[in-house]
């Protein structure tokens, strides 16, 4: 690489449960992460623009489909009967050197993955008594959806990645936050299973 490029950035790819906390630590993490070089990437959705904490690009199923057409996410996926698109932008940040987060699907981590080798998985864990009373405390679900929602999470296996990160967000959030940052800020030599 030329010494006068800047070297890559890094993907950092937050996954976990609906509840567990991602929204508020991406919030928190954009508010106090003053000039490092990191990006936070909007999600574009297929709800409205005041539907959850999250601040997400809403927009309707024929832009999304004419958006994916045109090339214009990174990459995307169908969750809980939405669409989310990641824009293409945060390639043009990885080149420029900066460290850029994705609220991302567990899911869709292995094909994230295989986009981007250097990718950095990021598992927020919490409680189950935990995470049912921040979805009770939300109201959006019937204490049976919340149940079902709990059951389906425990089933799922922990992802498989050899970068993978883990952050607890049971307690207060400034230490589950402060966490996030400081993953974000130190700066990350290309994981070994990467290079040639």
């Amino acid at each position: 690489m030329h010494a006068n490029l800047p070297s890559p950035g890094r993907l950092f790819y937050l996954i976990g449960p609906s509840g567990a906390g991602k929204d508020s630590l991406i919030c928190y993490a954009r508010k106090r992460i003053g000039g490092a070089p990191v990006r936070f990437a909007r999600r574009y959705i297929t709800r409205e623009a005041d539907a959850g904490d999250e601040q997400h690009v809403a927009v309707s199923r024929s832009d999304f489909a004419r958006m994916l057409d045109s090339g214009l996410f990174a990459m995307h996926w169908r969750a809980n009967g939405l669409e989310y698109g990641i824009g293409i932008e945060i390639d043009a940040w990885l080149v420029a050197g900066l460290n850029v987060v994705v609220n991302g699907s567990r899911a869709y981590l292995d094909v994230a993955a295989q986009r981007y080798p250097t990718l950095c998985p990021v598992l927020v864990e919490v409680a189950d008594e935990v995470l049912a009373e921040r979805l009770i405390a939300r109201g959006r679900e019937t204490p049976a959806d919340i149940r079902a929602r709990i059951a389906r999470n425990r089933a799922l296996p922990r992802p498989e990645h050899p970068a993978l990160e883990l952050i607890h967000n049971d307690g207060e959030l400034a230490d589950a936050g402060d966490a996030l940052i400081d993953l974000l800020t130190r700066r990350h030599a290309v994981p070994a299973h990467t290079r040639s």
